[in-house]
């Protein structure tokens, strides 16, 4: 017995310690004046950021990136000590030493605006025809699909250009578990790899994706097909061994550049959302309303599991779920301005879409919060 509980005892130690480790991990790399005073100081803060967010670099490659992680030191000081006091901050995270382009290039680059003009190009296109949320008033204030069980946990899509995948996944997660009660983690790696409409890892359209799931028959677990940040080949046999499949009746569009289509949209279900995140302050995004300059290149796919207003200066902001992992931003969430005209901030309203389920489980009673609020929302209209 005595053994028994100091192995106890250690095993939760180690995961103790696993849980520190990775708070630490996500914290920022704390800079001052001192550390810009001279390139000395600054490359002992690029050894430092090095080691804390475990990147390295070659000798020859650390002195190329050395220059970008000036700047990039520069640009994130200059902002977050701005005299206008900024509604949103910024940090610097584990994109430190990467410039724009090989940002972009990396991590916002799912060539969502080429597959646009495909599409459009396209006569077989098959969106659910009409907004089924048109008619809809008096949407809610504020709306948080993650305090109604309807949002997984945050997650990484590593250095693949799969963001279409997760901003899809996260909506068929989403309606599901208003649906039916069940919060279920599906997979995106099922999606890269057996989509052959999409691009896997070279980018991919969330329209396309809510079309094959449905075309499929559904999209299984992500414990079932897990997640390896990399294209592959389609394992039909290992999606259907998962032990839940996930259906979709097929998908719509929002009303092209309409924020108030949107939120009548997020008030009812998590919707997927294109965005233009290769801007440098949204590299560098850490916490606040995020109001920044940014176009409306779309090549980075999100979703949208709520909206709100700032408590802090009242600006109305959207939730947006990033799939950068949990150490970017709040927590792997940017909030990001709402109403700003013209197709919303970076685009936000320009091609966002959702999927339709109408059946759901009947052996399963939907949980009390979602009853709770789709009786609100109801009532609403």
């Amino acid at each position: 017995m005595a053994q028994l509980a100091k192995t106890k005892t250690t095993l939760l130690l180690v995961a103790l310690l696993a849980v520190v480790s990775a708070v630490e991990l996500c914290r920022a790399i704390e800079f001052d004046e001192r550390d810009l005073a001279s390139d000395e100081a600054l490359w002992d803060l690029y050894e430092r950021w090095q080691t804390h967010h475990r990147v390295h670099r070659h000798h020859g490659e650390k002195g190329r990136r050395f220059g970008t992680f000036k700047e990039n030191v520069r640009f994130i000081h200059a902002h977050n000590k701005r005299g206008d006091r900024p509604s949103y901050r910024l940090r610097l995270n584990r994109f430190g030493d990467m410039g724009p382009e090989e940002f972009r290039s990396t991590f916002a680059d799912s060539r969502i605006n080429d597959l646009r003009r495909y599409r459009e190009s396209s006569p077989a296109a098959t969106a659910v025809p009409g907004f089924m949320y048109d008619d809809a008033t008096d949407v809610p204030r504020s709306v948080d699909w993650r305090q109604h069980g309807a949002v997984t946990a945050v997650k990484n899509q590593g250095r693949c250009g799969s963001c279409w995948a997760f901003s899809t996944v996260v909506a068929v997660e989403g309606i599901n578990a208003i649906r039916t009660g069940s919060l279920v983690s599906l997979s995106e790696q099922e999606l890269v790899d057996c989509d052959t409409a999409e691009n896997g890892c070279q980018g991919g359209l969330m329209e396309n994706a809510f079309d094959f799931i449905k075309s499929y028959g559904g999209i299984t677990t992500e414990s079932a097909y897990p997640y390896r940040a990399s294209n592959g080949t389609c394992d039909g046999m290992r999606a259907r061994r998962g032990r839940v499949h996930v259906s979709i009746d097929g998908h719509q569009m929002v009303p092209t550049g309409s924020e108030d289509a949107l939120a009548k949209a997020v008030a009812r279900q998590p919707v997927s959302v294109a965005i233009d995140a290769g801007g440098q302050a949204f590299q560098f995004y850490s916490e606040g309303v995020f109001t920044g300059d940014c176009g409306t290149d779309l090549d980075h796919g999100v979703a949208v599991v709520g909206y709100g207003v700032s408590d802090v200066d009242g600006t109305p902001y959207w939730i947006v779920k990033n799939s950068w992992g949990p150490s970017w931003g709040e927590g792997g969430y940017i909030r990001m301005q709402r109403g700003a005209g013209n197709g919303g901030l970076c685009g936000i309203a320009m091609e966002a879409s959702f999927p339709i389920k109408t059946s759901h489980n009947p052996a399963r009673k939907p949980r009390r919060a979602l009853i709770d609020l789709q009786g609100h929302l109801r009532s609403s209209q």
